[in-house]
């Protein structure tokens, strides 16, 4: 059969796909295509007719970037992750028409109608519902996959259809490991930066027992189901919600680290304004919703840990405090790991790689490797989220 074994697609084969496999469309649909991936792993196709349209993400026994092995598993893992966050929290992830484990296609839900966020925060666009829309889904989605909430057996069974051996591989060295000990010598320095990454970062052996405890965190507390690269290229956004998307690295981990993701990329959009002077107020609404995610975050946590956990020994008081106290402080350190990696590790991304001036770039990333320091030291005294904001207008010199 045409199907029975893994081949890779393209804007002519994925057409006769979704009609021979996924049976989204007739036989005799006309049907147009495009490829609408950009990233370095995977392959994603857009195919439509007049009537509908659908997106096509399929996998490779190659990274797409480099050429070296990654196991395919991490679709059906995306696939899986989709379709219990949809369950969790309806109408913020694409949905999920068909899911191949042959071809390691995935079929799912067209979000043209939405943009990305990471582009949209580079243009200086503001959304004031994105703070609360990022907040329900991170709570909706993260506590009720814990054991405080999860019938214990279902999460040990979730765990093990979410073991993701090579991409938490890939968090652990480019995040957690190499921007501190560049033992790969994959890291991608500015050489005006040279001397600051190697004292700031190499030879501070504080912070590195502070990053060492992250790491084990990650590799160890298998908290609840994470989306695990919950970066704002991974958000879609438009005036009436958000989609997020590509949840492949997907596993049981710290629900901090979810959250810190999402705060620490927004400190990208506010650096990259200040430091190109732009539009005043959308370095206050970034300041604002950097701060708003964090307690709406923590807020919205509260609210489905009262409605739904129910044992009580978790129904104690000092208990609740201390894990929450927890998931602020994991949340912090995570911010800034994230931070770190995309300034020094080779994943950066745009607000960073497309700052043209050449010395509006070094002092920006002297200033976030400063902020990600902070969090990453201050993770377990930092209690309010204006204390962050105020530490990076401190560092910048922005009222």
């Amino acid at each position: 059969m045409k199907y029975d074994t893994h081949f890779l697609l393209d804007t002519h084969t994925v057409k006769d796909y979704v009609k021979d496999v996924v049976g989204l469309f007739d036989r005799s649909a006309s049907l147009q295509a495009e490829e609408i991936g950009d990233g370095n792993i995977n392959y994603v196709f857009r195919v439509w007719d007049e009537n509908k349209s659908v997106v096509v993400k399929q996998a490779d026994v190659l990274l797409r970037s480099s050429g070296r092995p990654l196991d395919v598993y991490r679709n059906t893992i995306e696939a899986r992750a989709l379709q219990m966050e949809e369950k969790l929290a309806p109408g913020y992830v694409p949905h999920v028409y068909y899911n191949d484990s042959i071809m390691h296609a995935l079929t799912m839900e067209d979000i043209s109608k939405y943009k990305n966020l990471r582009k949209e925060l580079i243009a200086c666009h503001t959304y004031d519902h994105f703070a609360h829309n990022i907040s329900v889904f991170m709570a909706q989605t993260l506590l009720p996959t814990t054991d405080l909430i999860c019938e214990r057996a279902e999460k040990k069974r979730n765990m093990q259809i979410f073991t993701n051996i090579e991409l938490c591989d890939i968090t652990e060295d480019l995040v957690l490991t190499e921007p501190y000990y560049n033992y790969k010598n994959r890291n991608v320095i500015l050489g005006e930066n040279q001397k600051f990454v190697e004292e700031n970062l190499y030879h501070n052996a504080a912070l590195k027992s502070n990053v060492a405890c992250l790491r084990q965190r990650f590799t160890n507390y298998s908290q609840s189901l994470i989306h695990g690269d919950l970066h704002s290229g991974s958000i879609f956004i438009n005036e009436q919600g958000i989609k997020v998307i590509d949840p492949e690295f997907a596993f049981y981990g710290p629900m901090g680290y979810d959250i810190g993701n999402v705060i620490g990329n927004l400190f990208f959009a506010w650096a990259s304004a200040v430091y190109k002077k732009e539009d005043p107020f959308f370095q206050s609404w970034c300041r604002q919703t950097i701060e708003d995610v964090l307690k709406e975050t923590m807020q919205q946590l509260d609210t489905v840990y009262e409605q739904r956990v129910t044992f009580p020994l978790y129904k104690e008081t000092e208990f609740k405090k201390q894990y929450f106290r927890q998931i602020l402080s994991d949340s912090l350190g995570y911010a800034g790991t994230e931070i770190i990696r995309r300034v020094v590790g080779d994943s950066k991304v745009a607000e960073i790689t497309t700052m043209e001036n050449r010395a509006q770039r070094i002092a920006m990333e002297r200033a976030l490797i400063r902020m990600g320091i902070y969090l990453i030291n201050e993770r377990t005294t930092i209690r309010l989220a204006q204390e962050i904001t105020k530490q990076f207008q401190k560092i910048t010199g922005v009222s």
